[in-house]
This record gives C-alpha cells, sequence and structure tokens, in this order.
C-alpha cells in the first residue's frame, strides 16, 4: 500500500568543522537510515537525501521534495550544530509533513576517550535544540521524536507520524462522490467542501444517480453470479421472513449495485461516496421502464467499505473522507475499522453504553464473527423494500473513534477512546452493530462529546491510538479534542474555550 511513498531524511551540519567531519557526520546518517529501514517498525521506506551545511542547501532540497509527488514528508536531525538561520527559507518553502527527530548516532557517552572533538561532532543535545527554536518561531507544524534510534520506542513513533504523512498524501489526491445531496435539514453532515479542500485536501463532487443508473443496466448476469457465489464464500446465507425467492432477488440486485458503484468509482478515480436514501433512482418501482436500485444499496456500501472505499450515509462527504484516511493509515494493522453512527443508549452503571449501527452500512472489517447475509424488510427512504445486508456483532477491545465537523472558522476533530463490549442477544434486531462505552464513563465521554458538537457519525478504528489523530491535525493546521481517560467535563469547557479564544485571534491575525 505504501510502496509508491518515500520519507526524506536530511541531517543537518555545517562546514565550521571542515570536510571531514561533514564526511563523518554523512556515514553516520547513512548507516542510521538503513538501519530504520531495517527495523521493520516504519511503514514507509526512508531515503537519506544528505547533509544540509547551508541556507541554499536546505532550500533546494526541501523544495525538491514539495515537487516528488513519492515524497510525503521530511525527517530532520541535527548531528551537529547547524544554524538555525540557515533553515529559515527552506522552512518556509516546505509544504510537506514535518518530523524533527531528537537522537544521537552514539547511545552512551564515551566516558574514558571523550574530548573536545567528539564533543563537536556529537552535539545533537545542541543542534537539535537551535533546529526547534526557528521551528517555533517560524510557528512551523511538525511533530517532534525523541528517543535512541536502533530503540523501538521512537521507530513506532515515527511510525505513527509516517502512516498519517502517507494517509494526508492520499487525501490530497482524494475525489469523493455524492449519489445525491444531504438528507433534508441535517446540519452535522454538510459543511463547507472548498474550505475542506483547502485545509484537508480532499474534493467533492456532486455524481447524478442517473449517470450511475446507466452502470447498473449495464451489468450483466453473469457478473452477478460471480459475485453472489463470491457472497456463498464469504458470508453464512440467512433466508428468513423474506423468503427464498425474495431473498436471492434482492441479494442478486445488491450485487448488481454494488458492480455498478465500484466501476463508477472506478471510472471517476474517486476513492469515497455517499448516498441518500431518498435518491435511489427512477421515480416508480412499478413502472415497467423503471431505471433505479430497488433498495438502499447497503451490502454495497458495506463491502465496498472493506475495499477502503470512503462513505458517508445520507450525504455526509466528511465522514466518508475520514473513513477513508482511518482505512489508509491503518492499512496492515488488520483489527479493521468502520463508519458508525450513535444510535440508541443502554444504561446500566458502570457498563452504560451506546449502540453503534445503522441502517445497514457497517463495515464488515469489525465483524467479530463471518457475517450473515440476510434480507429484511426497511421501511425507511423513498424505497421501502426488502434489503439485503451484512449482520453481525463487533469485536470488543479497546477503539478510537472520530469526527470531523465544520465551525465556520475552523474545522475541529474530534476524539474519542472508547471501549466496545459485547451486547446481550439481539435476535430482531437485522443489522451490525457495535457496542461501546466512551472514555473515561458513559456520562463524562457523552457530554463532552455533546459539548464540543460531535456528530452522530464517526470513523471508528481499532488499530490506531490517539496519536495518530494528533498527528494528523497537527499536519492539517485544525483544531483537535481528545475525550479520554483523564477528561472532565470542567475540563473540556475550559479547553473548548481557549480554543475559541485561540482561533479567533489567529483568524485576526490572518486578515
Amino acid at each position: 500500500m505504501y510502496e509508491n511513498f518515500e520519507i526524506w531524511w536530511v541531517t543537518g551540519a555545517q562546514l565550521l568543522y571542515g570536510g571531514e567531519t561533514v564526511k563523518i557526520v554523512d556515514g553516520h546518517s547513512q548507516e542510521m537510515v538503513a538501519g530504520l529501514n531495517a527495523s521493520g517498525n516504519i511503514p514507509v521506506k526512508i531515503v537519506y537525501k544528505g547533509t544540509a551545511n547551508s541556507s541554499k542547501e536546505v532550500e533546494t532540497v526541501m523544495k525538491a521534495a514539495n515537487n516528488d509527488e513519492k515524497c510525503i514528508g521530511i525527517i530532520t536531525w541535527m548531528h551537529t550544530f547547524s544554524p538555525a538561520k540557515m533553515w529559515i527559507k527552506g522552512l518556509q518553502a516546505l509544504q510537506k509533513p514535518l518530523l524533527h527527530f531528537h537522537t544521537q548516532y552514539n547511545k552512551e557517552i564515551p566516558w574514558d576517550t571523550m574530548d573536545m572533538d567528539f564533543m563537536n561532532l556529537n552535539q545533537s543535545a545542541h543542534g537539535d535544540r537551535e533546529f526547534g527554536h526557528i521551528c517555533a518561531h517560524l510557528r512551523k507544524p511538525r511533530k517532534v521524536v525523541s528517543g535512541y534510534w536502533k530503540e523501538e520506542k521512537p521507530q513506532k513513533a515515527i511510525a505513527v507520524w509516517a502512516r498519517v504523512a502517507a494517509a494526508w498524501a492520499d487525501a490530497h489526491d482524494m475525489r469523493i462522490l455524492r449519489f445525491g445531496d444531504q438528507m433534508n435539514n441535517v446540519a452535522v453532515t454538510d459543511g463547507d467542501k472548498v474550505e475542506a479542500e483547502v485545509r484537508l485536501g480532499y474534493h467533492v463532487d456532486y455524481y447524478p444517480v442517473s449517470s450511475l443508473m446507466e452502470y447498473y443496466k449495464k451489468v450483466t448476469d453473469q457478473e452477478i453470479d460471480e459475485l453472489v457465489a463470491e457472497y456463498k464464500k464469504l458470508y453464512t446465507i440467512k433466508i428468513d421472513e423474506s423468503g427464498e425467492q425474495v431473498y436471492w432477488e434482492k441479494v442478486r440486485n445488491s450485487a448488481k449495485a454494488e458492480i455498478a458503484l465500484r466501476r463508477v468509482l472506478k471510472d471517476e478515480g474517486a476513492k469515497g461516496f455517499t448516498t441518500n436514501f431518498d435518491d435511489l433512482g427512477g421515480a416508480d418501482i412499478d413502472d415497467p421502464k423503471f431505471l433505479g436500485f430497488d433498495q438502499i444499496p447497503g451490502l454495497a456500501s458495506q463491502r465496498l467499505m472493506a475495499e477502503g472505499y470512503g462513505f458517508g450515509a445520507e450525504g455526509d462527504w466528511k465522514t466518508a473522507a475520514l473513513y477513508r484516511t482511518v482505512w489508509f493509515m491503518t492499512q496492515g494493522m488488520g483489527k479493521g475499522c468502520s463508519f458508525l453512527e450513535d444510535y440508541t443508549l443502554n444504561f446500566d452503571g458502570d457498563q452504560s453504553a451506546i449502540l453503534q449501527s445503522h441502517m445497514l452500512e457497517v463495515c464488515p472489517l469489525i465483524a467479530a464473527n463471518k457475517p450473515r447475509l440476510e434480507v429484511h424488510f426497511l421501511g425507511i427512504g423513498i424505497r421501502k423494500s426488502q434489503t439485503a445486508r451484512l449482520v453481525f456483532d463487533s469485536k470488543t477491545g479497546d477503539g478510537v473513534t472520530a469526527t470531523v465537523i465544520d465551525l465556520g472558522n475552523r474545522f475541529r476533530l474530534i476524539v474519542n477512546d472508547v471501549k466496545c463490549i459485547a451486547p446481550k442477544p439481539l435476535p430482531k434486531l437485522p443489522v451490525a452493530n457495535a457496542l461501546w462505552i466512551p472514555q473515561p464513563n458513559f456520562e463524562v465521554g457523552t457530554e463532552a462529546w455533546i459539548l464540543c458538537g460531535g456528530t452522530h457519525h464517526s470513523a471508528l478504528s481499532y488499530d490506531i491510538s490517539p496519536e495518530f489523530w494528533e498527528d494528523y491535525a497537527e499536519i492539517a493546521g485544525i483544531e483537535m479534542v481528545h475525550i479520554n481517560k483523564d477528561t472532565t467535563v470542567s475540563g473540556i469547557k475550559h479547553d473548548l474555550r481557549v480554543g475559541e479564544v485561540y482561533y479567533m485571534l489567529n483568524r485576526s491575525v490572518l486578515m
């Protein structure tokens, strides 16, 4: 997934100590980069781009990074004292994510042999502070990782940033198609698409359902047969009240919708999409010339999410983009992620929880067991009919869920640590679900989420830590609020007030 990406490593030095010193610095740097690549902890290849010894050299490598599509970010490290003024023009020019690695070639001080030559060569303690100062002066967004380069802890911190930087690059080549518009009168799923592209990188387009139907009608019976055969291998077939004839008719039409949607997304170069249950093509399903989905394409949406396509229900393009980002930055991690919606509450003392679900569209990547392919009546939207879907309970364990809201003068990323627990049997609930306790507990977690303006849609991951979202918010330059085990309602109110002042002042400075 990340094989076409690179992270560039640039070592800070200078010519004050002579050319031989620079050669030593260069050799150490190459060994360190090779060691990081061989560690197996960092999923993106690091490429050494040499030492930077002057303002011109710094500016040249930073501009080259901007123009190289494979480069998704820069790691800087100051082996010696690197005067910070020489970094100004390059840092001003840099448009890619930046990580400052505070480390050192040697692990320990050579107590018995330490002399001034060794100290002058190995002075990251000095050089990294000089570099850090100029980044702070320039208000340059960056991640700082501190620790010995051979150890796992700093390597894993770099890995988090590398995955986020990869997802950030992916977002800047992300197009979201909206099949239909917003669900009427819903506020949180809409927002400023222009500002989203400016700030977050992705592009959102309307796509006519009538044009989608042109793909739909060209799907062949053979293609449907092949996909239904795949369903039979992957899922438990459960024919219920719909009866066998209706069951297979609805499953086949769901397969037809999946094929059509996938083709549109591929042909249009899109990485995500939204649907609207009030716009499914056609008008009267009883009309002999009817051309439209005979059901909400829930099964198709579930399976396309599992492939990595972003999805948002009822026109929710922000969550569609966020889900794609979650999926992309967790490649190879394996526990799963999904679009979810807060549905109903269960009050049970310390175990009080929120049942997450949707009408249909929950990603099977989070299924605890083999999903069941079921068909049930769905009485919501323009097409009230028997509808195919995958049904399952989610995995249990710790997760992180997130949403992005548009506050007019800024985007806010709201992140909540959650604990997914097993639900009691739900024999009459014909949809997939997850049951979670928001941290630090139900009362504080829900109150904080509501005070932050959190939406009813979010993107859950079992793989990532809040550090991923912190790095994402830093790169994007957006506000992040983290609701966790230490959160209090008074504390979250204070954080929100501080954020409001900060962004008001920031906006006035920019104006």
